[in-house]
């Protein structure tokens, strides 16, 4: 046992673990042929050049639409220049490692930052097997929190803002703002991006269209959060759980969304606590976990992002950590993180986590754990962590 416990608190076994769990994942998909959400990455630059309409269903090419905004087109452009294959390995490798460079530039120790990976490990493999964006956008949180930490507000608005622009999940990086020691510089920051970033894709197509591309955006965003309501492969949040368990598919999101906004800012009633690294890791872990849990449009795929606060959650706890504690995360690593994979009995996947979008359940009882600990945790005392 002793040796098993070395070996997955190893950096360099848990790092060629982190990496071949997603490498496996999208090989397996690019041999089969199942890389469809790559083909609509793709045509999002085909189509910016081309000036067609970047949202409408293009069944020749892929199934569904695109959901990302017209900066993304800039972000997939350099993997449209390969081989479809190669290009959706690539892909799904470059998210995987943006996501790890992310994570081991978290404020932890090196036990800390092995310890997410590892929780995270499996998780990711879920985004890749799916060939998704998710990882990055984790990253792109994460990162706009660590460069805030480090006084670096100019790249931190970059990220912010190209986040934002290209999935609107970005945006929850302004809730790091109040940790900043130069919010001005923030502010001009986030308006000199704002403009650069909006104008960059226009040079590859022509400003009026770019300029139309953000209104299909919103149109095709909120007819996709309509539709997303009572879909078995969306809507996996705290209002999907609600409409399903209670048969209720009228409920308005509002309706959850308002407390759970108040909620979540209760945690900045504790100024005091601002400068406190323990304290904005909490800020941190539950605003990850906040933007997937309260997002019709999240999917099984999504939790990555999640699953990072989870892991920030965990990790960050005051030590030691409660027999409560631990079972929170083991209830988060079967129900959440290994329910769509064949490690998980079939039957009860499909008959009671997939219909009553359970996957979100840990995470739910999660936040609003971290939610008590905003309001009652002593951050004031500095914690003693096993391997610092």
């Amino acid at each position: 046992m002793s040796k098993l416990v070395k070996l997955f608190t190893n950096r360099i076994f848990v790092t060629i673990l982190w990496f071949a769990l997603s490498f496996f994942a999208i090989l397996k998909q690019v041999l089969h042929q199942h890389i469809n959400n790559y083909y609509i990455y793709k045509y999002t630059f085909v189509n910016l050049v081309h000036r067609v309409n970047l949202y409408i269903p293009q069944p020749q090419y892929f199934l569904d639409t695109n959901h990302y905004g017209p900066l993304f087109a800039l972000v997939i452009a350099p993997f449209t220049l390969l081989p479809d294959g190669v290009g959706a390995i690539l892909w799904v490798m470059v998210n995987a490692w943006a996501l790890y460079a992310v994570i081991v530039r978290l404020p932890l120790t090196a036990m800390q930052r092995t310890a997410v990976l590892l929780i995270c490990a499996h998780e990711l493999m879920t985004s890749s097997f799916n060939v998704q964006f998710n990882p990055m956008m984790a990253a792109f949180i994460a990162l706009s929190y660590i460069l805030i930490e480090r006084k670096q507000d100019f790249w931190a608005a970059l990220v912010i803002v190209a986040g934002t622009y290209i999935k609107l999940y970005g945006v929850v990086g302004l809730a790091f703002f109040f940790f900043s020691e130069h919010k001005i510089k923030l502010i001009l920051s986030l308006l000199f991006w704002g403009v650069v970033l909006f104008v960059l894709p226009m040079p590859f197509s022509s400003p009026s269209f770019v300029i139309q591309s953000y209104y299909d955006w919103y149109t095709s965003l909120v007819e996709k959060n309509m539709q997303n309501a009572g879909s078995t492969m969306q809507d996996i949040c705290v209002m999907g759980m609600i409409r399903r368990i209670f048969n209720y598919p009228q409920l308005s999101n509002l309706l959850v969304m308002l407390p759970a906004l108040i909620l979540f800012g209760l945690a900045y009633l504790r100024f005091n606590s601002f400068k406190q690294t323990s304290f904005q890791l909490l800020v941190l872990a539950s605003t990850l976990i906040f933007t997937v849990i309260f997002s019709t449009g999240s999917e099984s795929p999504t939790y990555i992002i999640a699953f990072v606060g989870v892991a920030i959650w965990y990790v960050n706890l005051d030590r030691p950590v409660t027999k409560f504690e631990i079972g929170l995360l083991i209830f988060a690593l079967i129900i959440t993180s290994l329910s769509p994979s064949d490690l998980f009995p079939k039957y009860i996947n499909k008959t009671y986590i997939k219909p009553y979008a359970l996957k979100a359940l840990p995470c739910f009882v999660i936040w609003l754990k971290i939610v008590y600990e905003s309001l009652t945790r002593d951050f004031s005392r500095k914690p003693v962590y096993v391997g610092q």
